[in-house]
């Protein structure tokens, strides 16, 4: 099952006094490529997240950002550093004999600096528990995302595999007719070089005429990697790189067949063909 590699996933999870947040973003890209945002309080989980993140998810660009806010609970009271509080204030009153008008502060001034109160502590333990519980559960949501987007995707290359299908049966059910016309013309052009001799003209005659005849293997390796493409969607590990490997080899045969095309049907299949290899091309850049 192919899975897209953009998605979005969110949640929070209760833990202590804290209320931990957890944000899961994927846009496509080559490798896998994860970037954590933690503030310092929830530092110690990093390492277990990252490896968490990508034993699950193999190709993308990944952000992680996680975060917390405190439970405001009843009855729940202040717990002041009053070291901090006495340090402040003799500091300030040594400050204020150098101002000629100081300016006054309330008590609730001096609770909004920093490290004026104390943080509830949390277990750590249950703090570390409860967090690999939230990015698993906002991960399955993430993958869930993935593989849904990752089945439309996969509709819309099958249909236009099976539309390469069908350019490519009418071109081969063309090759007789544009064999007849080629046939006619070098009947044409040697009546006229037998008229008028010329051993070089007629050598390059030839030479062109001969690879105008060959796309006969072009289109046969046409069919066989659309094929290999139809086979591939559906197989339950990462393909996208080698989706994108088929892409160049299809791209390679649509060109090469639309510069030996012989007629302007042949040409306009070669287009035709080119234009569906580039739709599947955009899609499969973002596939894992």
């Amino acid at each position: 099952m192919i899975k897209s590699m953009t998605a979005f996933s969110n949640g929070e999870a209760e833990l202590g006094d804290l209320v931990v947040s957890c944000e899961l973003r994927t846009v496509n890209h080559r490798y896998c490529d994860i970037t954590l945002k933690i503030p310092d309080r929830l530092r110690f989980i990093e390492g277990d997240a990252r490896a968490l993140i990508s034993s699950k998810l193999n190709r993308g660009k990944i952000e992680c950002a996680l975060s917390y806010k405190k439970q405001s609970k009843e009855g729940q009271a202040f717990v002041v550093n009053m070291e901090a509080v006495s340090a402040l204030l003799k500091a300030t009153q040594q400050i204020e004999h150098l101002m000629p008008d100081p300016a006054r502060f309330s008590a609730l001034d001096i609770l909004a600096l920093p490290s004026i109160q104390y943080e509830a502590s949390v277990d750590r333990q249950l703090l570390h528990d409860g967090m690999v519980a939230l990015i698993q559960r906002i991960l399955t949501q993430l993958i869930e995302t993935r593989e849904r987007e990752g089945r439309q995707l996969a509709t819309l290359i099958e249909e236009r595999c099976y539309k390469m299908q069908q350019f490519i049966m009418q071109a081969k059910q063309r090759m007789p007719e544009v064999l007849v016309n080629i046939r006619l013309r070098l009947q044409e052009r040697v009546t006229e070089l037998v008229s008028n001799p010329d051993p070089d003209r007629l050598e390059q005659e030839l030479v062109h005429l001969t690879q105008k005849l060959d796309i006969a293997e072009e289109l046969d390796r046409l069919d066989t990697h659309v094929n290999e493409v139809l086979r591939i969607i559906k197989q339950p590990e990462p393909v996208g790189r080698r989706l994108d490997f088929l892409m160049q080899e299809l791209n390679r045969e649509a060109n090469t067949l639309g510069s030996k095309a012989a007629d302007i049907e042949m040409t306009q299949i070669a287009i035709e063909l080119k234009v569906l290899i580039e739709q599947m091309r955009e899609q499969i850049q973002n596939i894992e």
